[in-house]
């Protein structure tokens, strides 16, 4: 039981692994954010007048941006799997399902007006690449938020740590 002397870690019982996240959001997530940089590189816009498509890469810098960032947080979310005693680090998680609702809602934004390329003042239509970064998107927040609903954990495999003393019991 927690006592003054020990907060927060009940003495009269071991310390035993609590149940593990299931991986299954992070791997959703994961295949959004491939299907989110896949997009980047198709064609999301054609000029009208001039017969010539533009890719979500030279519409707009934010497109690519968004991708490399959906895998940063990807490749940090398996580092937090591997270390964090629950499987995932919730902060973490919460914010790869923010930047997915982000990405989410910059490729619907495109649907609606070409950021990128309103500045040639002509006619675009939008492409392929802008629906299939909209499935991304929402792929990727799906996962993070099926990964955000498990069990949270830090990355203390071997006992609990007394914040006060500075002391590991096991």
């Amino acid at each position: 039981m927690a006592s003054a002397d020990n907060p927060g870690y009940a003495s009269d019982r071991p310390l035993t692994r609590e149940r593990k996240a299931n991986p299954l959001g992070a791997y959703v997530a994961t295949a959004g954010v491939v299907i989110f940089l896949i997009s980047v590189f198709l064609d999301w816009f054609s000029v009208t007048d001039a017969d010539e498509s533009v890719s979500g890469y030279d519409a707009d810098g934010a497109n690519p941006l968004t991708a490399y960032i959906g895998v940063g947080l990807v490749i940090a979310l398996f580092y937090a799997m591997s270390r964090a005693r629950g499987g995932q680090h919730r902060g973490l998680t919460l914010v790869t399902m923010a930047v997915g609702i982000a990405a989410t809602l910059l490729a619907l934004s495109n649907l609606f007006d070409a950021t990128g390329v309103a500045s040639f003042d002509t006619e675009v239509e939008v492409e392929i690449g802008v629906w299939i970064a909209l499935l991304g998107g929402i792929v990727w927040s799906v996962g993070a938020g099926l990964l955000a609903k498990e069990p949270e954990g830090d990355d203390d495999w071997h006992g609990a740590h007394d914040t006060r003393t500075g002391h590991t019991h096991h």
